[in-house]
């Protein structure tokens, strides 16, 4: 689960977001769903930029809290009391409060209409050391996340 914050015409929100998947390594491409029903969609659209925010489980009833409303009609990051930064080369705002922040430009639409399927290149990534090793959730559907488990290190021919 990660938190996908836009800024359009400088009101920044921020929606929880399950459906995403790396697409590349070089350059970093991350493909998300957005559907059109979402108030993020237009933004994001139009903008074509955004940050990809990777929250600790500790945030997990605030990400729940988020997804449950609508940007439209709630300030998202007054109401969440989210603190926020610039970002360095998005309008989007940075959620410091977070493990990772990935500032994204959209770089392929052509499944936009289809599927709300956009394709995004990492330009910039933050981490908070605070939070390393803090564990993620994972939305599993209709209220049940699940937490990271047991890591554990394979050789690989890569390694």
């Amino acid at each position: 689960m990660v938190l996908l914050a836009t800024s359009h015409r400088g009101i920044p929100n921020v929606m929880a977001m399950s459906w995403h998947m790396m697409v590349e390594f070089t350059p970093p491409q991350i493909a998300c769903i957005v559907s059109n029903r979402n108030h993020s969609f237009m933004a994001l659209k139009r903008t074509k930029e955004c940050v990809i925010a990777i929250p600790p489980a500790a945030m997990a009833k605030t990400v729940v809290g988020i997804g449950s409303c609508s940007g439209a009609e709630v300030d998202k990051v007054a109401r969440f009391r989210l603190a926020t930064r610039a970002a360095r080369h998005v309008a989007a705002p940075l959620l410091p409060a977070c493990i990772a922040n990935l500032e994204c430009r959209v770089v392929d639409t052509r499944m936009v209409s289809a599927y709300g399927m956009f394709v995004l290149e990492v330009v910039h990534a933050w981490t908070n050391p605070a939070l390393r090793g803090a564990k993620t959730i994972h939305h599993q559907g209709w209220g049940t996340f699940a937490l990271d488990g047991r890591v554990i290190r394979l050789p690989s021919g890569k390694a």
